[in-house]
């Protein structure tokens, strides 16, 4: 009996180093997930701010979809317009809460999906906490408007898709951890 426990002790940690390995090569998908979506929300709000805004919005599929320069106050179709701290706050918690689940995060989906959220919850933080009017107070900077819809970036964008492969891989029963529960 106690080779039997000996040999499954050996093989648990034999695999630590391959399981250690997989989770860190998921937390580097999640971060250069991230670090792309950050980069060209980043990008292209610099292009925004530099070319598009104080000038005539750009039809780019006739008047279904527009670029057009918006400052937000507040969050999607303009609600809590004045709350931005509330939103600077609920950006740092989705942060959090990312940096919590990424400790046991050895899915690719979920590694993917989790950056698309931190790229687009750092790219609106960064706005609202360097943006005007001030520090935590900042607007962000949308510019996305499709025809009888909320005026977006691609931060949003990114929180949304990460949002719906989310939803998606959890009525699939994959958790971040790896392990498939039937439901």
């Amino acid at each position: 009996m106690a080779n039997a426990e000996h040999t499954i002790s050996t093989q648990d940690e034999a695999t630590e180093p391959a399981r250690q390995g997989s989770r860190s090569r998921r937390i580097a998908v999640l971060l250069g997930v991230a670090a792309l979506a950050y980069a060209l929300d980043l990008l292209s709000k610099i292009w925004v701010v530099t070319r598009l805004e104080g000038h005539e919005p750009i039809d780019v599929i006739g008047s279904y979809l527009r670029l057009e320069a918006v400052r937000n106050a507040g969050a999607a179709f303009g609600f809590g317009q004045g709350m931005t701290i509330v939103f600077t706050l609920i950006a740092l918690t989705v942060i959090g809460v990312i940096a919590r689940i990424s400790r046991k995060l050895y899915s690719l989906p979920w590694a993917i999906a989790l950056g698309l959220l931190l790229g687009g919850a750092f790219g609106n933080l960064t706005d609202r906490v360097f943006r005007a009017p001030g520090f935590l107070e900042g607007h962000v900077v949308d510019f996305i408007a499709p025809t009888h819809f909320a005026v977006f970036n691609l931060a949003d964008s990114a929180i949304v898709c990460g949002g719906i492969l989310i939803v998606l891989l959890s009525f699939k029963g994959l958790d971040p951890d790896g392990t498939v529960h039937k439901g």
